[in-house]
């Protein structure tokens, strides 16, 4: 039988270590148990196999980490963030950080719905010294579009890229690293993936990390 929903907290938490490289059915099942564990009142759905109820923001790609990722929980009674985030943290496993839980609106939109866009800083270890590298960022947002492909539906549709770009800096070089921040789309129109920019720059590039450092949704609201 469905759980009657009295609250929502929203949770801010971070992915480091192992955990970047975990899918989003993994965190899924990562959180369910771990929400089990810190003995939580989550609500559950209806029908022959109930879930609880959890609502995630934009999914982190594999192998990113990231320092912002929102998480909506729904409970069936009431409970303060600050309870609730003790409890979490003392079950928590390696690389994954409570940053912040927040009471919202019961009745607000859901948390894809209203996403934005992200920001990302972004690492790479390339052959070409910081002045190729700047070029190289210069020539990719002068360009008007930037025609790609992904795979959706077993199917493969062209996308521009460039449209999902709001803005690309460089900020500091370190011998043959260099660190880039990236402000992307991100939301149900669309999504720009930091690795499809990267090769899109003609590096050359032998190590690269990326990092969510911010998520920006409806009304100016962020998660950080």
């Amino acid at each position: 039988m469905r759980s009657r929903v009295v609250q929502r907290l929203r949770v801010t938490y971070g992915v480091d270590g192992p955990l970047c490289y975990a899918s989003l059915l993994d965190m899924l099942g990562l959180w369910e148990r771990l929400l089990r564990r810190a003995r939580v009142p989550v609500a559950y759905s209806q029908g022959y196999n109930p879930h609880q109820r959890l609502q995630f923001g934009s999914p982190l790609p594999v192998g990113y980490s990231s320092e912002c990722e929102p998480l909506d929980v729904f409970l069936a009674e009431r409970m303060a963030p600050l309870v609730f985030a003790r409890a979490v943290v003392g079950q928590a496993p390696a690389g994954l950080t409570i940053a912040q839980v927040l009471e919202v609106p019961l009745r607000g939109p859901a948390l894809q719905s209203v996403m934005r866009a992200a920001h990302y800083r972004v690492r790479i270890c390339a052959r070409q010294g910081e002045e190729q590298v700047r070029a190289a960022v210069s020539q990719l947002l002068g360009r008007a579009f930037i025609v790609r492909q992904r795979i959706r539906k077993r199917r493969t549709v062209d996308y521009d890229l460039r449209r999902l770009i709001n803005d690309i800096r460089y900020a500091c070089a370190d011998g043959n690293w260099h660190e880039l921040h990236m402000d992307l789309a991100c939301g149900m129109g669309g999504s720009g993936r930091p690795e499809e920019i990267i090769d899109e720059m003609g590096v050359t590039v032998s190590h690269r990390s990326i990092h969510r450092c911010r998520l920006i949704w409806g009304k100016g609201q962020e998660s950080r």
